[in-house]
């Protein structure tokens, strides 16, 4: 196994960052609100299929039940 040396590890990691394309701050804002609103329809497709599967389950355990 090679040994290896930290100055050539940080030039070589300085030119990989220096190859980084950085997001605008517009991009970093709309990506969010775009998270932000699929998290929340997300949401609230799942109380409803919840919803949908507790209602049915109600139904035929009180048809089947006493």
């Amino acid at each position: 196994m090679a040994i290896a040396n930290p100055v050539k590890f940080i030039q070589e990691v300085r030119a990989e960052i220096a190859k980084v394309v950085w997001p605008t701050r517009r991009e970093v804002v709309m990506t969010t609100i775009m998270v932000f609103i699929m998290a929340a329809l997300t949401a609230v497709f799942f109380s409803l299929v919840d919803l949908l599967i507790r209602t049915g389950l109600q139904g035929v355990l009180s048809y089947f039940g006493s």
